[in-house]
């Protein structure tokens, strides 16, 4: 017997692929009814159809063919794509208890371990979430008290800008300071300076690990963890960079409960250990210190990562148009003045500051993909069946950049948010903080920052970019997990 040539050799295991794909997929499928979607190969799934960069405009055609509920295989685990408001609302608002669950990411559950606030699951999200904010809210989130906290923050970071002596420089270690000691101040009870160097050293782990859940290397880790267990690569730092942070917060909470007055709690981390003590009987308490660690590091991370982001990006997006930023500060000198700080009692009486902002939000999209959720039992949804378990993917920038209720959504225009009279104009549509029973715990924190940084610059400072503003690039550098901007460097000139 002759041995077969190449060709038919390949022609064989392409055969065979793509019977074995047939099956796979015909199985799965029939399993749960499941929406339609792009074909998937065996093991790998839709991996070669997906780009690692501007998953989110993928994923547009791919609702352009399928229909805004559509299924893709991540690796061999299948995922159900809510494209468009309709879609997401139904699922996230009108349905919040069924599609609650947070969908499962391999690198977090190798540091979250299933616990904190940000990535838990039943009683012990409903547990922690509900304590969490119940404190935000004691220690004066949406309160003038916190307000008085971002004020003194905010005079620290313009002290540091007037520094910069109108040099260029880049503002990204600024403003994750200034906002990481704003959730500092109500975490550790303090806010640290920004030389000190345990802070700088945290400063730039959190910068890293969030570089490495942004690239193709994490999204390959969640796609194909037995596979890229075995691949060097950066996405094994994030289990060391993750224990180091840990360690960070040790140390604080150690030196909080020696230290520990019952009768009057500093901060986040004396609560927790308030209702530890309160609960010390029972077994099944969800206030243990792993709790504490990593719910003091969702709170730390995302009080800091997301709203400096925004705030960068913010100001690449005003230097290139030059006119925006003259409009906010001619509203800024009229509504303000200069003789004081800018408050939330004025936000009312700035529509086209607040309408700036809330386009910077829109236009950026921080989070395109949102977090995944999941279903904690077989699903009826749109006249499918998402079995148990199945991980949702609701695509929050097809929501923000929406076509009919905001024309033209790739480009910047705060007239997005402006009624014909000049007044602040709501929409429904505006989702940076996702939607439902797990939308972002620190909405209220987040924009307060984000008025009262914004502003306090502005008040003070000109944008000075180093080249012409029409060559400013301002799509986003990475955009996976997060749309993070071009690094940059400009000049402020005092007003």
């Amino acid at each position: 017997m002759e041995p077969l040539g190449m060709s038919t050799v390949l022609l064989l295991t392409c055969l065979s692929c793509l019977l074995l794909s047939a099956i796979w997929k015909s199985g799965a499928r029939q399993k749960g009814k499941m929406p339609p979607g792009p074909t998937p190969l065996p093991i790998i799934g839709n991996a070669l159809q997906l780009k690692t960069h501007h998953l989110d405009q993928v994923l547009q055609k791919m609702s352009e063919k399928y229909g805004p509920v559509f299924t893709l295989y991540f690796g061999m685990a299948p995922a159900v794509v809510l494209h468009g408001y309709e879609a997401i609302k139904e699922a996230l608002l009108d349905r919040g208890n069924e599609f609650a669950s947070r969908g499962k990411m391999h690198l977090i559950e190798k540091t979250n371990r299933g616990k904190g606030i940000i990535f838990s699951n039943g009683e012990t999200w409903k547990q922690l979430r509900r304590f969490a904010l119940t404190t935000l809210r004691n220690f004066g989130m949406g309160k003038k008290s916190i307000e008085e906290r971002i004020h003194e923050e905010a005079q620290y970071l313009l002290e540091q800008f007037r520094n910069t002596k109108q040099q260029p420089f880049d503002p990204h270690y600024l403003f994750s300071c200034a906002t990481s000691n704003v959730i500092c101040s109500i975490v550790f009870g303090k806010r640290y300076d920004y030389k000190d160097k345990k802070f700088q050293a945290m400063m730039n782990l959190m910068n890293e690990n969030f570089e490495i859940f942004n690239s193709a290397w994490a999204q390959f880790a969640n796609m194909f963890p037995t596979l890229m267990e075995w691949i060097p690569g950066p996405h094994h730092q994030i289990v060391s960079g993750s224990l180091r942070s840990e360690e960070f917060v040790l140390e604080e909470a150690k030196e909080h409960r020696a230290t520990l007055d019952p009768n009057s709690p500093r901060d986040f981390i004396d609560c927790f250990f308030i209702k530890m003590d309160q609960e010390k009987h029972n077994e099944a308490s969800e206030f243990t210190m792993e709790n504490l660690i990593t719910c003091s590091l969702d709170l730390f991370g995302a009080g800091t990562e997301t709203t400096s982001t925004t705030l960068r990006y913010g100001l690449l997006i005003l230097q290139k148009y030059p006119e925006i930023e003259e409009k906010v500060q001619e509203e800024i000198d009229r509504v303000v003045g200069r003789s004081r700080m800018p408050g939330m009692a004025d936000r009312g009486q700035m529509p086209y500051t607040d309408a700036v902002l809330h386009e910077i939000q829109r236009f950026v999209s921080l989070v395109p993909l949102g977090v995944p959720h999941t279903v904690d039992k077989d699903t009826p949804f749109r006249g499918y069946v998402i079995p148990k378990g199945t991980t949702i993917v609701p695509v929050l920038s097809s929501v923000l950049h929406d076509s009919k209720e905001f024309p033209n959504p790739t480009e910047f225009d705060p007239g997005h948010f402006l009624n014909k009279d000049g007044t602040f104009r709501k929409s429904d549509y505006f989702v940076p903080f996702s939607a439902g029973k797990r939308i972002c715990a620190g909405e209220g924190l987040a924009r307060m920052e984000l008025f009262l940084f914004l502003t306090s610059i502005l008040q003070n400072f000109k944008l000075k970019p180093l080249t012409d503003p029409k060559d400013i690039d301002i799509m986003p550098r990475l955009s996976s997990l997060s749309n993070v901007p071009q690094p940059y460097k400009f000049c402020l000139v005092p007003c």
